[in-house]
């Protein structure tokens, strides 16, 4: 007889901490098969100093193989899910196609970029949910500097130097806090742009204050490490249509820029609309123990997932990383209730507090809701990412104390032109090939 064969599409927060929660427990009884489109967990918070140059690009990439001993790896995206004959369908890098069978599933497909109806935005502007981007926005913002230092006309000399942060949430407010620095770094090496203004910075967004969704005490924290840095913080105000040459605010002014870094959210993989099951505002519906409705050996959980909130009666689990690593966990535990292994539990998680990291010594943490800012906040928000990571731990930490004692590497390699990494993508995760440029054209 064929062991269970247990199929977790996805390797995000939730789905990784779900193949480990049931890779260390069945060690091998079951068959327990991973699909993601790479062959590494990323760790999302540290993203930004990938993209300011403090942390290299392998720090935040956690080997599935190495780390998940008991889990078989498939590489591919998944494409097609037919629940009621209870197979799946992928596609591999290669472009070949591949069909499994399943007695469980766990669907943790997670989130892309959120799209809004903004003219010249899908073209122009990039988001920032994957190593591609990061490594794009990277590999841009030093050549922006660099051909600052060279461009002969005074208007481009600034529109390379200025950049545009759409989204003031957790993801737009750490980039554009790591970016000014870094930025700031660069052009002060520049002999051409030594005598010239500091590169500008700007945030926007549609909300009264920065991180609207934390407590207020971590935005005023946020808002004046930032503005005290000389980034543009505009709340109230949004993009009204971007151009090749820069972007017209909908309060009538027109920013010269060549960096559009959006970051207004995120929206459910698109995959959950194929499923012909009940969602909620696109998530996929599932219940207290994460089962979706109708098809008990289904489970779902992440930022694809619209899970009853039981601190928060009547309403759902927030998309945050915090809520994705949690119920990855009882995912798993639940399907070992299914297999006899333990009672099922329901979801059911307090937030802890959250941190906000701002570059150098700067931070705005609320650890058990006791406000912190400044190096000591710092502090806990390091500590709170190291002891989060499932790996490299020992190599995140080198790469700070580095950071602290030597000037940052800025060069551009120019391995992620623009068009593999498209605003409008189902797969943030994965650069574009030439070809799939093509065909979207």
């Amino acid at each position: 007889m064929s062991p269970v064969r247990i199929v977790i599409v996805g390797a995000g927060f939730a789905g990784y901490q779900a193949a480990r929660t049931l890779s260390r427990t069945l060690r091998g009884a079951a068959d327990i098969v991973l699909i993601n489109p790479n062959d590494y967990f990323l760790y999302l918070p540290l993203l930004p100093e990938v993209a300011a140059g403090i942390l290299e690009p392998r720090r935040v990439s956690v080997s599935l193989t190495g780390t998940l001993p008991h889990v078989r790896l498939v590489l591919g995206e998944v494409h097609g899910v037919d629940l009621d004959a209870r197979k799946i369908a992928w596609r591999d890098p290669d472009g070949r196609s591949g069909e499994m069978d399943y007695d469980r599933l766990v669907l943790s497909v997670g989130s892309v970029n959120k799209l809004l109806p903004i003219p010249g935005v899908a073209e122009h502007a990039h988001g920032f949910r994957g190593m591609p981007e990061a490594l794009y926005l990277r590999d841009h913002m030093t050549r922006q500097i660099e051909m600052s230092g060279t461009a002969a006309d005074p208007r481009e000399r600034a529109a390379r130097r200025t950049f545009v942060v759409v989204g003031a949430g957790y993801t737009g407010t750490e980039v554009a806090a790591h970016g000014v620095l870094f930025t700031d770094s660069l052009a002060r090496k520049n002999t051409s742009l030594r005598d010239a203004p500091r590169p500008r910075w700007m945030l926007l967004d549609i909300a009264p204050r920065v991180l609207p969704e934390l407590d207020e005490k971590l935005s005023r924290t946020a808002d004046r490490v930032l503005r005290k840095r000389g980034v543009e913080v505009r709340t109230r105000t949004s993009v009204k249509e971007a151009t090749s040459e820069g972007v017209l605010l909908d309060d009538g002014e027109f920013v010269d820029t060549r960096s559009l870094i959006w970051c207004v959210g995120v929206r459910p993989d698109p995959l959950v609309e194929q499923l012909g099951v009940p969602t909620e505002r696109g998530r996929l519906r599932a219940d207290q123990y994460l089962a979706v409705p109708g098809y008990p050996d289904v489970l779902a959980c992440g930022d694809a997932a619209a899970v009853p909130d039981l601190t928060r009666p009547g309403q759902f689990t927030p998309m945050t990383a915090q809520h994705a690593q949690r119920q990855g966990k009882v995912a798993g535990h639940n399907v070992l209730a299914s297999l006899g292994r333990g009672t099922a539990k329901p979801y059911k998680h307090h937030d802890l507090g959250f941190t906000v990291d701002l570059g150098g010594v700067q931070a705005a943490a609320d650890p058990l809701h006791i406000p912190l800012s400044g190096p000591v906040a710092n502090a806990v928000t390091r500590g709170y990412h190291l002891m989060a990571m499932p790996g490299n731990r020992v190599r995140v930490a080198a790469d700070w104390l580095l950071d602290a004692v030597l000037p940052r590497q800025g060069v551009q390699l120019g391995m992620v032109p623009p068009w593999a990494v498209p605003l409008d993508t189902e797969s943030p995760e994965v650069a574009q090939t030439a070809r799939a440029a093509a065909d979207r054209r």
